[in-house]
């Protein structure tokens, strides 16, 4: 699905989501990725959910947001809280949802200047 152009006041904007991928601006991404409200896109490194580990969501935090939206990939599935040790910590809220529901509140919550992390686990055959 291609989401409506929008001018955002230099944050990034997913423009696109597809079966296993989302655009970030003009970029096309296949792997999972953290989609930062500013700043650099950056691989997750985690081709699964099973995969994730807690130091996956200790390089989240060190962005400092005040929200990550994380999305499971194609449907909603949780995790252990155990892994967002690092976000309860530092008192970051988490937000679990699929993919495709992510990208849409991810952009709600940038175009509104909040600072939140989109953290996308991309699956091969879809997201």
């Amino acid at each position: 699905m291609k989401f409506q152009p929008d001018s955002f006041s230099g944050s990034n904007v997913i423009t696109r989501h597809d079966a296993g991928q989302v655009w970030v601006g003009t970029t096309a991404h296949v792997h999972s990725i953290v989609v930062p409200w500013k700043g650099a896109v950056l691989p997750w490194g985690a081709p699964s959910l099973d995969a994730l580990t807690a130091e996956h969501f200790e390089r989240i935090a060190a962005l400092r947001p005040e929200l990550v939206i994380f999305g499971s990939g194609r449907r909603l599935r949780f995790i252990s809280p155990a892994l967002l040790r690092p976000l309860i910590e530092r008192r970051i809220g988490v937000e679990t949802m699929d993919t495709v529901a992510a990208c849409r509140t991810y952009n709600v919550l940038a175009a509104e200047e909040r600072e939140v992390v989109a953290a996308l686990v991309l699956e091969g055959d879809g997201a």
